[in-house]
């Protein structure tokens, strides 16, 4: 694939006069010249500009993100770029036809290929934003979202037993009392767990009370309280950890120590390194 500048521009969505900036610069892209001098732009290169775009708004500075770009891709024989893609278009044929044997055995081969970050991130995390997409528009029925969701949380509380052993530091997660949907917060503990944390989860429909309680039993260094809504996220009183911290989509127009909305990996990542 040989693209001019302003194709890489539209496929990109960054202007040509930045483009060239970070070019000359920083080195990001690299044109094969015509014999006219006429500048064409390569696969890789829309590749990098897309990975500058994401370093930076991870908050990363220019010339670190484009640092980062430059990097060649990790890649290895057991994992590749496309397994996420094809794996969710899979997993959601598989469980729209209510076939848990190849569901579990989709998820067997993926946990056989890669790790738990990227079958988190790139796989279940997606896959559950599209199927809420689709039930939204009608594509899936309650039944099939309900089965896949209630498969989903069966493995990934598979994957956490024994997540509360260990030395590292505890956090405690819970859902308040009134909300359900608590898989991105098994998915936020299971990433902790990676990153050596204990947790101890109090799970879905938590009072509140309740919560304040384990809270000053356990005295954890993070307390994660996840909604879709910021309605259950208001008004808390006050907790006894080092750390509150507010997760999910209701957690946006809420104050508190800690506002987790991205990717459960990335705020696991995120959140070790402040509290280390």
């Amino acid at each position: 694939m040989q693209l001019r500048i302003g194709e890489l521009s539209r496929r990109s969505g960054v202007s040509p006069e930045l483009l060239r900036a970070w070019e000359r610069r920083y080195g990001l892209l690299r044109p094969e010249r015509t014999a006219g001098g006429l500048r064409l732009y390569s696969a890789a290169d829309l590749e990098r500009v897309r990975e500058m775009q994401r370093h930076i708004g991870e908050g990363v500075a220019a010339r670190e993100a484009a640092d980062l770009a430059k990097q060649p891709p990790a890649r290895t024989s057991r994992e590749t770029t496309g397994v996420p893609a094809a794996a969710r278009g899979d997993l959601a044929r598989a469980t729209e036809a209510f076939d848990e044997t190849a569901a579990q055995a989709l998820i067997d081969e993926l946990l056989a290929r890669t790790t738990i970050d990227t079958l988190l991130s790139d796989v279940v995390i997606p896959f559950l934003r599209e199927l809420g997409d689709r039930w939204e528009r009608g594509e899936v029925s309650i039944a099939q979202e309900h089965f896949a969701s209630n498969l989903l949380r069966g493995r990934l509380l598979g994957l956490a037993r024994g997540w509360g052993r260990g030395t590292g530091p505890r956090a405690l997660l819970a859902c308040p009392e009134g909300e359900h949907h608590d898989l991105g917060l098994i998915a936020f503990g299971l990433a902790l767990r990676e990153r050596g944390w204990r947790i101890d989860y109090l799970g879905s429909n938590t009072p509140v009370a309740s919560i304040a309680e384990a809270a000053e039993a356990i005295e954890p260094e993070l307390l994660v309280l996840s909604a879709v809504t910021a309605e259950p996220l208001e008004r808390l009183p006050p907790m006894t950890a080092r750390w509150v911290a507010v997760a999910g989509a209701g957690a946006r127009d809420v104050e508190a120590d800690l506002v987790l909305t991205a990717d459960p990996v990335r705020e696991a990542d995120r959140v070790t390194a402040l509290l280390a």
